[in-house]
């Protein structure tokens, strides 16, 4: 059965050995976990059409977008430059109107740096901000 967007949070992991996460920020898009694997072309002389085998998959940077504050934003920037645990998880639990991830439905984790900068707006739209994370790892399914 499909799920939807509802209940998707950016985390962040602590500690060395069992890493704990908690939600980082409340993000309104997440990236593509993953990319298509690079194509590298076998083909011989002997070949009437081209043949292929999967090379190293693609991955490039992790781009989100949220909500500016200045609170996220100076602990978003408290942690750029520095090699982190995040993971991205669906599913959650809902209890008086609060929302708790669970990461029910999925989890993808991977290490990376961060980067944050606030985008540019136009009149009557919400102040947004961009998070960029380089990935430092694959992106593991749990």
């Amino acid at each position: 059965m499909a799920i939807s967007t509802y209940k998707t949070f950016l985390m962040h992991g602590t500690g060395t050995g069992t890493i704990t996460y908690e939600k980082l920020i409340d993000i309104k898009e997440f990236p593509d976990l993953g990319g298509d694997p690079e194509m590298i072309d076998v083909t011989t002389l002997s070949d009437k059409i081209q043949h292929y085998i999967m090379g190293i998959q693609s991955n490039e940077g992790l781009n989100f977008t949220a909500n500016y504050t200045k609170a996220d934003f100076t602990a978003l920037k408290a942690l750029e430059g520095k090699d982190e645990k995040y993971a991205v998880w669906f599913g959650g639990t809902e209890s008086n109107g609060v929302v708790t991830p669970d990461g029910s439905a999925g989890k993808f984790s991977f290490d990376g740096q961060l980067s944050c900068f606030v985008n540019g707006g136009g009149v009557n739209e919400a102040v947004n901000m961009s998070i960029t994370i380089a990935p430092t790892s694959d992106i593991a399914f749990e």
